[in-house]
């Protein structure tokens, strides 16, 4: 009886040790609020948003409803924007604070199945080619998912779905680091079971907003009737449904990070080898056209028209009625708000911005903006002496006496005007951020008709050169002529405009006729 102690004892400790009390797991995967405010792409400009990657950014806020058990657990968020920054998430309402933060990046799709199963077995199901029939051997995944799939069997390594017939890989469990929707993961500590609403915010890549204009100009050619849209790109495979959009209009200086990893590896793409040489096949010809008439005799030919004037009233009789006008446009959102130096648009209403899709919302609608036409150039080389286009240029003055007045971000505008019944395009034009007051200006395309000749020559003295610019108007009515000149000038001209450290020469040239100005440029102390 006393030797079964020591025995109980070594019994003990050989007995293996209880496991250690996983963390649990909480799941939030429903948004109940969120707002999306927008960044333009900082090196964009005005070129249009990457389809395929959105390079600007988003500031996120989500509302959610969470359910935490006592103790330490782990919170996983699902359904995040896919280029979320984690190094910015910022969780507010947990009452016992976060310990850790992580990013699950990697979705589950074939070719993350295939990344997370490299190197690993899995079960190849094909058919074979001798009997027909649906086999299953062991494989071993050896590269992939780009460029297609290599595996090794016990026959060898061969590239899958090279065969020709049906075959396709069994994974024998998913990988717990590959989650199903965009994941951030956070590490917390509750001293109870509770419910609790919490805020999760972040900034997040593969968002970006473009302003677009559309001005119709008026018959009387002095007055535009101006829209503009507000075009919202989400690059992400998350959607915010009923989110409060917003975009901020601006140049933010936004510092330089090398970018994060594509949760989505893309498409499982498989690819073979050639199997044949260019002299496998002889040379293939188009099959021969057969040529065929189609004639009708003359008593045919009554009663085809008497057929066609029959289905013609029939169909008459059955013509479904007209559709009902478009509803009305969405109205605009108010005047922007200033953020710093920044432009700060609310849209007044809920907006859907969907996974991989692109939004409009109205931006502003003016029916009579005050315009002129002028036809403009810079004198920023020495010229060759041959007569050259001047470019032709819309321009509004942003103020509310001449119809507009607000803040106009960055954007294309399309001008269109109405000829007779049609309604035809005239031009592009890029503009850039303008603040109330500002001068808008849309460059629509050169003018033949209009044109500017420079010459170039030496002055007595080193320290000036002497040009001589002669405008020519071929049109039937007089042309407003606008010419920037970068550099100093030598007397001061009186009346004309000074723009920056540049001169403008403005001057109305006559119809069918020409006119020539010349000036010193001053070389130095410019």
């Amino acid at each position: 009886m006393r030797a079964w102690p020591p025995l109980i004892w070594v019994a003990a400790l050989l007995a293996p040790a209880p496991l250690i009390a996983q963390t649990s797991i909480a799941v939030s995967a429903k948004i109940d609020d969120a707002a999306v405010t927008v960044y333009r792409a900082p090196s964009r400009g005005a070129g249009p948003i990457d389809p395929n990657w959105p390079r600007g950014f988003a500031f996120i806020t989500e509302t959610r409803t969470v359910t935490l058990p006592a103790g330490t657990s782990v919170l996983r968020f699902e359904g995040v924007a896919e280029g979320l920054l984690p190094e910015t998430a910022v969780v507010s309402g947990l009452p016992d604070g976060v310990i850790e933060k992580n990013r699950d990046a990697r979705l589950l799709s074939p070719a993350g199945l295939v990344d997370a199963y490299l190197k690993r077995s899995v079960t190849l199901r094909r058919t074979s080619r001798a009997t027909g029939k649906v086999v299953e051997q062991d494989a071993v995944i050896q590269s992939g998912p780009n460029g297609g799939v290599i595996v090794q069997t016990a026959a060898g390594v061969e590239a899958l779905a090279c065969s020709g017939l049906p075959e396709r890989m069994l994974y024998r469990e998913v990988p717990k680091d590959l989650s199903a929707k965009p994941t951030l993961s956070v590490l917390v500590e509750s001293k109870a079971a509770r419910t609790v609403k919490v805020q999760l915010l972040y900034l997040a890549e593969g968002f970006d907003w473009a302003a677009n204009y559309v001005a119709d100009r008026r018959a009387d050619g002095k007055t535009l009737g101006l829209t503009g849209w507000i075009t919202v790109a989400n690059g992400g495979v998350t959607s915010f449904p009923r989110a409060q959009l917003n975009v901020i209009a601006g140049r933010l200086n936004k510092m330089y990070r090398p970018p994060l990893p594509r949760s989505t590896p893309g498409p499982l793409v498989l690819k073979c080898w050639p199997m044949d040489i260019t002299s496998t096949h002889p040379l293939w010809e188009l099959p021969p056209i057969i040529e065929f008439e189609q004639s009708y005799a003359e008593a045919d030919a009554s009663e085809v028209i008497v057929t066609a004037q029959r289905l013609d009233r029939r169909a008459m009789a059955m013509a479904p009625p007209p559709p009902p006008p478009p509803p009305p446009a969405p109205p605009p959102p108010p005047p922007a708000e200033d953020l710093g130096d920044l432009k700060f648009y609310r849209i007044p209403f809920r907006v859907d911005v969907s996974a991989k899709g692109q939004k409009q919302v109205a931006l502003l609608a003016k029916d009579k903006v005050a315009v002129e036409q002028l036809y403009a150039a810079t004198l920023n080389d020495y010229g060759d002496g041959r007569p050259q286009p001047l470019m032709m240029r819309l321009r509004a003055q942003n103020r509310e006496s001449d119809g507009l007045g607000l803040a106009l971000p960055a954007g294309m505008a399309t001008v269109f005007e109405t000829i007779g019944d049609r309604r035809l395009l005239v031009g592009e034009a890029a503009i850039g951020d303008k603040a109330k007051d500002e001068r808008v200006d849309y460059d629509i395309g050169s003018s033949p008709a209009v044109q500017y000749k420079v010459t170039v020559q030496p002055d007595a003295k080193d320290d000036y050169r002497l040009w001589q610019v002669t405008l020519t108007n071929a049109r039937p009515f007089d042309a407003e002529v606008e010419i920037l000149i970068p550099f100093a000038l030598d007397p001061t001209p009186d009346g004309w405009e000074r723009r920056g450290s540049s001169w403008v020469w403005r001057v109305r040239v006559p119809a069918n006729d020409s006119l020539a100005q010349n000036f010193r440029q001053k070389l130095k102390g410019d």
